[in-house]
């Protein structure tokens, strides 16, 4: 049949349209066919013919956002509820990794994932989950594990583009006998241009050498500028999530041209962050106000994302390319006016949408918080010998960033007790929720959390782990026993009464609300840690990551303390010299 390039389905008239190989606007009309972009008619010829038109009046047109490296479950609902809210922040493509899920559900609810995804309204691709857990279960009990053979199984899978974060980067660069480094060779084998995404927010010299040399090309975490140039001289590409947008990175970045080897990404947005400020959109807005042009900007998250993921079909507005495109009233507030995707209106911000719809996954994942209720005596610590001081290790929070350091802080034994409540310290706890042995282990923390009443959690990066973190035991055991009441949730609680709870019964991890629904649950328990007293700029982030064993130094999961860089379960006290 003879293919009629002479007629477009759609044509946007009188645009300013991106131009990613110059990085520059062009007056244009745009000529969409079979969800292609057809002919960017810059002298207004109009030598095509089209079945129907919008009129751009001047607005700015520019390719479909892509986020090559995020989490839905951080957003806490599932992919088909977060993708149809995400529309109006100009995504039209995402590559979502869901190890948290994962992490409790396993392949199930992996697969259950990219289901949910294939539904949503534009393109959601998916990475494989390369360490769950991270570690050992010496170290950490996890719902679900993935195994190599799970990985090869989810590398055939559709929608599936590249392996994720690959976290145990100490272990990987000397070990060759895990999970991840089998599928690793397996790969170098077989498919030797597949994406391996990495995570390595220490490695310098050597050893980021040696983890490169694995092939690992990408890192997203958070770095002193040392580390930075280090992975930009090694041609290492830089994944730029909101906390690295600084003043001093952006003019680094721009001052020696590097927009080919960097994307902006989101990694985790919580929902009310989603609602109130936005996703990769905000992030590109605030690289703009820092003093990078709209135009390396946009780039830097549409283009150069599509390449690192091997997505040569999209990212830029040309003859052949996806028809993913947005039309912004101002370039520099990126000023999202509708998101198409092949050619198709996903958002238009005229149009009203229905916010109230529930949504679920599917499948036996509501009930996963396998543990009893809990007593005030699991919380006790029980010393032996006679009443003196003892020197207990304490994780010391801080409240710029998800570091916990070791501190030894000297406390009181009493008729067996230790006496935490006469120092400044708060109880923390970490249960093992997976239904395996309901171990709990406990520790404390310093110098940042909860100064009032008790936090807890289902929601604890990565494992998922119930976490517990307090100033009485009352307090802690009745926020503990909210959330395994309600299979899943985060909660506060302070003189014997719940002060605030978000529900999120699926996998403990998602909510069955809509974004907006879920965004204002979360919001009352944003407010309730502020209230109580939790002192971070990201507080119940950084509670979640109370027990992550890929971050520095001294972690708590339900096996007790971690040192996560020499790998050592230290005790919890020690005697006083």
């Amino acid at each position: 049949m003879k293919r009629d390039l002479d007629h477009a389905d759609l044509c946007v008239k009188n645009a300013k349209v991106l131009n990613s190989y110059f990085r520059r606007f062009d007056e244009a009309d745009v000529y969409i066919k079979d969800g292609k972009f057809l002919y960017i008619d810059k002298k207004k010829e109009e030598k095509l013919t089209f079945d129907r038109f919008i009129d751009a009046r001047g607005m700015y047109m520019i390719p479909g956002l892509i986020d090559i490296h995020m989490h839905i479950e951080s957003s806490m609902v599932t992919p088909l509820a977060f993708c149809r809210y995400t529309a109006r922040n100009g995504l039209t493509t995402i590559v979502s990794e869901p190890h948290e899920i994962a992490n409790v559900c396993g392949m199930e609810g992996i697969r259950a994932m990219i289901l949910s995804g294939k539904e949503s309204p534009y393109d959601c691709y998916y990475a494989i989950p390369s360490n769950v857990p991270i570690l050992s279960k010496d170290y950490e009990t996890s719902g679900g594990t993935i195994t190599f053979e799970d990985m090869l199984k989810l590398k055939d899978e559709e929608n599936v583009l590249c392996l994720g974060e690959v976290m145990n980067y100490s272990q990987i660069i000397e070990e060759d006998d895990s999970e991840v480094a089998k599928f690793i060779r397996k790969v170098h084998e077989e498919d030797p241009y597949y994406v391996l995404e990495g995570h390595c927010p220490a490695l310098k010299d050597l050893d980021l050498a040696k983890y490169l040399y694995l092939g690992i090309g990408s890192d997203h975490c958070t770095h002193d500028m040392e580390e930075l140039i280090q992975r930009f001289e090694n041609g290492m590409f830089v994944q730029l999530q909101d906390v690295m947008v600084t003043k001093e990175v952006i003019d680094y970045v721009c001052e020696n041209h590097l927009y080919e080897y960097f994307s902006f990404v989101t990694d985790d947005t919580l929902p009310d962050v989603l609602v109130n400020k936005g996703h990769l959109d905000a992030i590109v807005r605030k690289a703009i106000r820092l003093g990078m042009k709209a135009e390396d900007a946009i780039y830097c998250a549409t283009y150069t994302p599509a390449r690192r993921m091997g997505l040569t079909d999209r990212g830029v507005i040309a003859p052949g390319k996806l028809a993913d495109f947005v039309l912004l009233e101002e370039k520099d507030d990126l000023s999202i006016v509708s998101t198409y995707k092949k050619g198709n209106c996903i958002f238009d911000e005229n149009v009203t949408e229905d916010e109230e719809e529930m949504y679920d996954l599917g499948g036996s994942f509501e009930e996963s918080v396998r543990h009893s209720l809990l007593k005030e005596e699991d919380l006790k610590i029980f010393v032996e010998g006679e009443d003196r001081f003892v020197n207990v290790l304490v994780m010391k929070l801080y409240p710029g960033n998800n570091r916990a350091d070791e501190v030894f802080v000297k406390m009181e034994v009493k008729d067996h007790e230790l006496l935490w409540k006469k120092t400044d310290c708060q109880l923390c706890a970490v249960i093992e929720r997976h239904g395996r042995d309901e171990k709990i282990s406990l520790g404390f923390s310093c110098n940042a959390g909860i100064r009032r009443g008790a936090c807890a959690s289902s929601y604890a990066h990565d494992s998922h782990d119930l976490i517990l973190m307090g100033n009485e035991e009352k307090d802690m055991v009745l926020a503990a026993n909210a959330v395994i009441s309600k299979q899943g949730g985060i909660a506060t609680s302070l003189d014997g009464k719940i002060t605030s709870m978000i529900e999120l019964p699926i996998a403990g991890l998602l909510s069955k609300k809509s974004v907006k629904e879920t965004a204002k649950d979360f919001q009352k328990v944003r407010d309730a840690f502020d209230s109580q007293g939790y002192a971070h700029n990201n507080n119940i982030m950084n509670f979640t990551l109370l027990s992550l064993s890929c971050i520095p130094t001294l972690k708590l999961t339900d096996r007790g303390y971690l040192n996560t860089e020499t790998f050592e379960q230290p005790s919890l006290y020690e005697e006083v010299n």
